[in-house]
């Protein structure tokens, strides 16, 4: 399996196929970035229609343990960033 486009690839992509300069290109995607960001973190998810959703989730603390001893220890709480796939990109991908 071939290795994906690189980040200067894709902006170069995206601005050959726009008619943009490649700086238009990146400031938009930083923009984007940020949107998703601030989003995420106020409101808890954010949807790329076609793509997915990003879901800001809250993982309860859990019993683990150490692969290494085989001690039990104490997973604490936290907050974890998912991406759920849309059925759309499901469909044309696979």
């Amino acid at each position: 399996m071939s290795k994906g486009l690189s980040k200067s690839q894709l902006l170069a992509l995206l601005a050959e196929k726009s008619g943009r300069s490649k700086k238009e290109i990146v400031d938009f995607m930083d923009m984007l970035a940020e949107t998703v960001y601030n989003e995420c973190k106020s409101n808890g998810e954010f949807t790329f229609p076609g793509l997915g959703k990003m879901v800001k989730k809250d993982r309860a603390a859990r019993q683990g343990r150490n692969p290494a001893t085989g001690e039990t220890i104490q997973i604490p709480a936290k907050t974890v960033l998912k991406f759920r796939v849309a059925k759309a990109a499901k469909d044309a991908i696979l």
